[in-house]
């Protein structure tokens, strides 16, 4: 049996986590300045892995996009 990914939307959760790049597309932003965003606190991040790999609820995402200091 072979893995597959699904793309989840960002109002379908089901789950799963979102990617940086994922986060970036929905906001309209760059990958570096979700990272930053995540790195200095305005964007709760959870890091996975020996990378160290950043990975966003939607909820907080969400509640980023809505509060009006967030950029």
């Amino acid at each position: 049996m072979v893995a597959t990914q699904q793309q989840t939307g960002f109002l379908r959760n089901n789950g799963k986590m979102l990617t940086v790049s994922e986060v970036a597309q929905q906001l309209g932003a760059h990958i570096n300045s979700v990272r930053r965003w995540a790195d200095i606190g305005i964007l709760p991040c959870y890091r996975f892995g020996v990378r160290g790999d950043r990975r966003f609820k939607p909820e907080d995402v969400k509640i980023f996009l809505g509060s009006s200091s967030a950029i």
